[in-house]
């Protein structure tokens, strides 16, 4: 049985792998009844469009069934049941299950109370797997992932996402710059981790410092609720806005990327660029989850 709950556990083979199987199921060489008979769990105590959705998608494109529960207020954790008994329970319903949770650990956890495969959908502030294969696929679509240059921009301190890709690509040699707002900078215990992988990180008070350099900008949303004056918020954010204004000078191979919702932080104008991925982000979120359900089910 395997679980997918950390990027750091999957090795740079299996990463590999699962980008190819994902390359060949866009093309159509895939099974669709591969699952035929097999029920997977959606295990979503936090609001998902994107993952929950495309988790369903991919299972029903492999030919299994899904039952869903989307919130804990719909659970009997509402009622004071504990996350273990609820995982013991539901693994008895399905043949893999997968679980967004506010809490960073909750995933672990589940996987060490469940009898079938669990995948993490994300986890607090923790990690974010599926989104990070996804992030991987959409960035070889353009290039190899060996030495390039990545920039993110935004929350770096709470995003799972960008924590997740970033440890990813520490793999494949890559530079990454950082632009945050004062607080929201990486966590030091990430930081330390891709330093010990001999990883560059350069840190840039400014945007227009460094996007003409980058082969990649990976923008993520500055969380208003992390500011309890409105004000702050507006002043801070409005500093970390992508523009057209600001991409005139990346070079030609340069993408855009956001794992989306976008709220204020990417300009509406920029959808039309060329370089703007995150759209054709999202959708890989399906090819990528139907390899994951392949590699866990098969």
């Amino acid at each position: 049985m395997r679980h997918i709950i950390s990027i750091n556990e999957v090795s740079t083979e299996e990463i590999d792998d699962i980008l190819d199987r994902a390359s060949a199921i866009e093309e159509g060489a895939y099974d669709p009844d591969l699952l035929n008979g097999k029920i997977l769990a959606n295990l979503f105590f936090e609001p998902s469009t994107r993952t929950q959705m495309s988790f369903v998608s991919a299972m029903f494109r492999l030919g299994g069934k899904v039952i869903n529960l989307g919130s804990i207020e719909a659970s009997s954790i509402a009622k004071g049941e504990t996350l273990a008994d609820t995982i013991r329970v539901v693994s008895g319903y399905a043949d893999a299950i997968v679980l967004r949770h506010p809490k960073e650990g909750a995933a672990r956890l589940a996987s060490e109370f469940s009898d079938v495969p669990v995948i993490n959908a994300g986890d607090g502030a923790g990690q974010h797997p599926s989104q990070t294969l996804l992030d991987l696929f959409t960035i070889r679509q353009s290039f190899p992932l060996n030495g390039i240059n990545v920039g993110f921009l935004g929350d770096l301190r709470y995003g799972r996402t960008a924590h997740s890709l970033a440890t990813a690509l520490s793999r494949y040699g890559v530079i990454i710059h950082t632009i945050t707002p004062p607080g929201l900078e990486l966590p030091p215990s990430l930081t330390h981790d891709l330093l010990d992988t001999g990883t560059k990180i350069v840190v840039h008070e400014h945007l227009e410092d460094i996007i003409a350099d980058l082969d990649v900008l990976y923008v993520t949303r500055i969380q208003r609720e992390r500011f309890p004056d409105p004000g702050a918020y507006a002043s801070v954010a409005s500093g970390y806005r992508v523009t057209p204004e600001m991409l005139a000078d990346v070079s030609d191979r340069f993408i855009l990327m956001h794992p989306l919702p976008r709220v204020d932080e990417i300009d509406p104008q920029v959808d039309s660029m060329p370089c703007a991925r995150y759209f054709e982000q999202a959708r890989n979120g399906v090819p990528i989850r139907m390899a994951m359900l392949q590699k866990v089910l098969v």
